[in-house]
């Protein structure tokens, strides 16, 4: 059972939770957060402890002579950063007393970290919502929009989280991937094993992928120690997707006038960036990813051209009625193609 904060949600926010050692070469708590974070600031960690602000299991006040060795750990509010607002907002699909729906756009991160507190959907949707006990069943990464499904109520949270361990949620996605070369695109570079790309697949090499599916294709994934990216390596298959192509036609997005195919997918395992990894192998990368098939340099956001997927929809036979629920999302890629392909009318590829 997890550890119950003494402190209460502030601004949406969590307070931080800190595990400090038993014994070593402080005298006092005090003495110890001085050479750990004091660096940052130190007359506000004291100051922190003479405005109680620092507490123990249960509530109790720290003070600055309190030793080390009485609280195994300690609570209290960070500094928030500064923090530049992101125009988007997420919209509320779904609200009852035990789910929160929500369909979270693109450059939103899922919960606070790092430079982004406040300007996460968690925080923002507490403030917006009142509902402190509200925490994310499961995550989107940043660069992605689509559905979430957060848990309102404590007593029923569980519930809900056991579909995702007993992997009971279906989910699909939507991509858009180019299929001719474009400004900044890796158009039909495939992702070795290795985390190279050298290989190119032509565009009719892509386009006699594209007609051979639906594919069911899978291989082994492992996320990269230290770092945010996956890599293929060689063993027995543990992730796998079932990949279609739904659309072809032009984008009159960013792209606009380019070839691009507007993908369905199925994820069958929950690897870190799977699908990304998935369609960037096949030379299908997706349409301004910064991970895959190569690793772009950091730079700021670009609010033009966003990471074109999409966690369209999601599925589930509620625990607690035994209903068939679905969720999907109501936004657009923005390069997706325009609604005149063939095949959105069951006709053959062009």
């Amino acid at each position: 059972m997890a550890m119950q904060s003494p402190l209460p949600v502030r601004n949406g926010v969590n307070a931080t939770r800190l595990r400090l050692p038993r014994t070593g070469s402080w005298a006092t708590v005090a003495e110890y957060l001085l050479e750990r974070f004091g660096h940052v600031d130190p007359e506000g960690i004291l100051r922190r402890f003479d405005d109680q602000q620092i507490v123990g299991l249960g509530g109790v006040p720290l003070t600055r002579q309190t030793p080390l060795g009485e609280h195994e750990f300690i609570w209290y509010y960070r500094s928030l950063p500064v923090e530049t607002p992101i125009p988007f907002e997420a919209r509320i699909l779904h609200q009852d007393e035990h789910l929160l729906v929500v369909d979270k756009p693109h450059f939103l991160p899922t919960t606070p970290g790092g430079r982004f507190i406040q300007e996460s959907a968690l925080v923002r949707l507490r403030n917006q919502t009142g509902i402190d006990d509200l925490v994310p069943m499961h995550r989107l990464d940043r660069a992605t929009a689509g559905v979430i499904l957060f848990a309102v109520n404590p007593q029923t949270r569980g519930d809900y989280q056991m579909l995702f361990e007993r992997r009971e949620i279906a989910k699909r996605y939507k991509a858009v991937v180019a299929l001719q070369p474009g400004e900044g695109l890796e158009t039909g570079r495939v992702l070795q094993p290795n985390g190279e790309h050298s290989q190119v697949k032509s565009q009719s090499e892509l386009r006699e992928l594209l007609a051979g599916m639906p594919l069911a294709f899978e291989n082994r994934m492992t996320k990269v120690k230290g770092q945010l990216r996956s890599v293929v390596e060689d063993g027995h298959p543990n992730a796998q997707t079932l990949i279609n192509v739904e659309a072809i036609g032009t984008s009159s997005g960013f792209h606009a006038g380019l070839e691009v195919a507007l993908m369905d997918l199925e994820p069958r395992s929950g690897k870190t960036h799977q699908l990304r990894v998935h369609l960037a192998s096949l030379g299908l990368g997706i349409i301004n990813d910064a991970f895959y098939p190569r690793l772009w340099d950091l730079a700021p956001d670009d609010y033009q051209r966003p990471l074109q997927l999409l966690a369209h929809t999601i599925s589930f036979t509620d625990p607690l009625t035994g209903i068939e629920r679905s969720f999907s999302s109501e936004q657009q890629l923005l390069e997706s193609p325009q609604l005149s392909s063939a095949l959105l009318n069951g006709g053959e590829l062009p």
